[in-house]
């Protein structure tokens, strides 16, 4: 039963598609008899001792035995894994909150390795490194041929040694980056007071509190709860909650998380193999934030228990999800140790929003869309219609120079030079600036300052019919009495 769990959560691990794995999970299981199930573990035997003999170099028996460990894991599904006790330490030591390396969060993508996003305030965030950017080489090393947990350990290292990786966007040339190793300290929430300072007294916008949270970690809830206890002191008018490019954690602390927004109603239910393993899980009576309004902004990058609390804040009508959508990873796992330092990964369960929605390979779809953008200059700096087009036009005999001049440092600049002059621009701005760029968390504080002032209207006018009911009873008090 999943109540008997001890260890729950929701981890975002390599996400492979194969058409041909899809069409064997489309056909129907056979099981083996015990017979058979004893015959194939003895050709599996004879298949090491066979290659620990016959191959033409000496064989590692422990790696054998754990890549067949990890192979038939994975023959389960994408998030099945075998741990070897090297790396649950390592993993245990991510979970705690305080590792080494560079902060950056990554998935296998067709032999490549994909970045799902960069931590907060670490050496590959400030480095420039982003979300959907692939690791070609590391160390000047090709990654194609190495799995996941072999990338990672060549990432890391001591701290202040050097690392280079070759990494691409989206339709540019390879670029090599080097960057520095630290100790990476995930601090889960980040949180401020957003107001327009630009504006008049009189004209002065609400504030709104701005919740980041950028993973679901042991401390996610309590780092939270300060936060609005902090921005309540406040008053802001209504919150921000970005879960943009967050790859997930603790099924517990997504539960929290979402507790934390709702007076009541279910949070998110798992169903495991038999009919009978349900769980559902409710937030307790007590919003945090009273009631006052909140949007949720997701993106590609918003995995697992981040399109938990997006699901469950969406079908309770508590907030409203603005973005793009979102990863669509819907299944739980368990960590179970073996005893001599390593454990596996199992996927035990699927995980459903309130209204019964599985978001596996579909993501939860945002209220309303709306995808990153930048202003963009639509008026080009001379027209093709001026009084210079015309064939036989006075010329400015002093401009022409000028002209040239200015036509030859134009040809020299590409929009890929704009594009790169803005990456290193926008690496150097202070986080109002920052934030003023962010077309998405704009039209997300848009909506919040439209939807409390609806609120405020509703309570106004709540207000207004009941001071006209009083004024009603009493002349109708006066009129008995007289």
């Amino acid at each position: 039963m999943l109540k008997k769990l001890l260890i729950v959560f929701v981890l975002l691990t390599p996400l492979i598609a194969d058409g041909a794995q899809k069409n064997k999970q489309d056909e129907p299981v056979v099981h083996l008899t015990d017979e058979q199930i004893y015959n194939e573990l003895k050709k599996l035997a004879a298949v090491f001792e066979i290659a620990r003999e016959k191959f033409v170099e000496e064989a590692d028996e422990k790696k054998m035995l754990e890549g067949a460990m990890n192979g038939m894991l994975a023959a389960l599904d994408p998030h099945s894994s075998y741990l070897s006790s090297e790396d649950f330490k390592e993993f245990n030591d991510k979970s705690s909150g305080e590792f080494g390396g560079l902060g950056i969060q990554i998935t296998s993508d067709k032999g490549a390795i994909r970045v799902i996003s960069p931590i907060d305030d670490t050496p590959a965030e400030k480095a420039g490194i982003k979300a959907g950017d692939y690791i070609t080489h590391i160390d000047g090393e090709q990654v194609f041929d190495m799995n996941l947990n072999q990338a990672v350990k060549k990432m890391k290292g001591k701290p202040g040694t050097k690392v280079k990786l070759t990494i691409v966007h989206e339709g540019d040339e390879p670029k090599d980056i080097t960057l520095k190793r630290a100790i990476i300290k995930v601090k889960s929430v980040k949180f401020s007071e957003k107001s327009d300072n630009a504006a008049n007294d009189d004209d002065k916008l609400p504030k709104i509190g701005y919740l980041r949270i950028s993973d679901f970690g042991a401390t996610t809830s309590k780092e939270l709860k300060d936060a609005i206890k902090d921005l309540e002191k406040k008053n802001v008018a209504g919150y921000v909650l970005d879960l943009r490019n967050n790859p997930g954690g603790y099924l517990t602390a997504a539960v929290d998380v979402s507790d934390a927004f709702l007076d009541g109603g279910e949070i998110v239910s798992t169903r495991g193999r038999e009919k009978s393993d349900i769980e559902r899980m409710f937030a307790k009576p007590g919003d945090l934030i009273n009631g006052k309004p909140v949007v949720v902004l997701i993106n590609h990058g918003s995995a697992s228990a981040s399109e938990i609390v997006a699901g469950a804040l969406q079908d309770n009508g508590r907030g409203i999800v603005m973005g793009s959508q979102s990863f669509g990873k819907g299944s739980v796992q368990q960590q179970k140790a073996l005893g001599d330092g390593s454990a596996i990964h199992i996927t035990i369960a699927r995980y459903y929003t309130p209204s019964g929605r599985s978001i596996q390979n579909e993501g939860i779809t945002p209220d309303i869309e709306v995808l990153q953008s930048k202003l963009k200059t639509l008026e080009k700096k001379e027209s093709i219609f001026t009084e210079a087009t015309f064939n036989n036009s006075l010329k400015n005999d002093a401009s022409d120079k000028k002209k040239d001049a200015t036509k030859k440092k134009d040809t020299k600049k590409s929009d890929k030079d704009d594009e790169e002059e803005d990456d290193e621009d926008y690496l150097n701005l202070t986080d109002e600036e920052k934030d003023a760029r962010d077309y998405q968390l704009q039209r997300a504080m848009d909506m919040v300052r439209a939807l409390s002032k609806v609120g405020k209207k509703n309570l106004e006018k709540v207000s207004d019919d009941s001071k006209k009911e009083e004024t009603k009873d009493e002349k109708k008090s006066d009129n008995k009495k007289k």
